[in-house]
């Protein structure tokens, strides 16, 4: 089996599991130019998948990484599909032209990739809720959950990767005040904190639900990834403030300090991603954190089912939709 690492690249993934590439169906949100949904991609592009649909908010942002993709192959057929996963009548209108279109029969991999950090304001989405959890959390498992059929269409060993951060040590999800008390209490880093605990009680929920159909779930922190847009909202001074919010929230140090010789490229950030959805040596953990393209244990507020059961039964009240699957 090859080794997988912290330097390891997308493509090296890729190069090294061909077989679980060729002829599939890839989904991934977030593929905006330069980022680690991009790197994916375009990483995948190099083992001859069916399909690729690029879901983004903006398509002037994808036209390069579409253009990186026929440039490594171009007969791979790529579909861009519009979706701002903070609005869930946006997030309802991609499940449903997905869910109709004859050209996607099945959907063998989802990567939900796409998401916002350290929002300096306290900024609602178009429903109420608090942006950070919105774009994190509330939108995939509303897009994901709806486009289960076409996931359950590919059949025994499709995937789905829910893309988290250690940035989960900063705060377990927040049941008692989810939304910060309309913002009163909000705390850029407990936001986030709270939205990367919520990607990994997602995913242990749904490896449990997915079980019987063999379908599995993963939970992947790509590492500290530079010259991306997920921290625009951000200066660097901010960064340095996120062990002592997480020591408050936690009590004690739950967060390490940030060492900048750590930090990876996207194409590096994103081989967690694509180990997490094509690696067989997974197949028996489904539901697993992986950090550097291994295993890791979450904090146990993260993973613990009981919380995770009741993440899914507030995720539904608050997208309007109850699933049963």
């Amino acid at each position: 089996m090859p080794s997988f690492g912290a330097a390891t690249t997308a493509t090296e993934v890729v190069q090294a599991l061909p077989q679980h590439v060729k002829g599939r169906t890839f989904l991934i949100t977030g593929t905006g130019e330069k980022g680690i949904g991009a790197a994916a991609a375009v990483a995948l592009a190099h083992g001859e998948p069916e399909q690729l649909i690029l879901v983004s908010r903006s398509k002037t942002r994808v036209y390069s990484v579409v253009e990186d993709i026929a440039s490594v192959n171009p007969n791979i057929k790529v579909v861009f599909q519009p979706c701002d996963l903070s609005d869930f009548d946006s997030v309802k209108q991609t499940a449903s032209t997905i869910l109709n279109s004859t050209s996607i029969p099945r959907i063998d991999v989802v990567v939900n990739n796409a998401g916002v950090m350290a929002i300096m304001e306290y900024t609602k989405d178009k429903q109420g809720y608090e942006m950070t959890l919105s774009a994190c959390h509330l939108g995939h498992f509303l897009l994901t959950n709806l486009i289960m059929p076409k996931i359950i269409a590919a059949g025994p060993g499709s995937r789905i990767v829910n893309v988290t951060s250690n940035g989960h040590r900063v705060s377990p999800f927040r049941f008692h005040d989810w939304n910060f008390s309309d913002g009163k209490e909000y705390e850029i880093w407990t936001a986030y904190g709270q939205a990367k605990t919520a990607n990994i009680l997602y995913t242990v929920e749904l490896a449990r639900r997915l079980a019987s159909k063999n379908i599995q779930s993963y939970a992947v922190h790509p590492g500290g990834v530079t010259n991306t847009n997920l921290s625009s909202h951000a200066d660097y001074e901010i960064f340095n403030t996120i062990s002592e919010v997480a020591k408050r929230n936690n009590g004690w140090d739950s967060f390490p300090p940030l060492d900048p010789n750590t930090f990876k490229t996207a194409h590096q950030g994103a081989a967690p991603l694509l180990t997490g959805a094509l690696d067989p040596a997974l197949d028996e953990h489904s539901g697993a954190y992986i950090v550097d393209c291994h295993i890791e244990e979450a904090l146990d507020y993260a993973t613990d089912p009981r919380n995770a059961k009741k993440l899914w039964d507030l995720s539904e009240e608050l997208v309007g939709h109850k699933f049963d699957f």
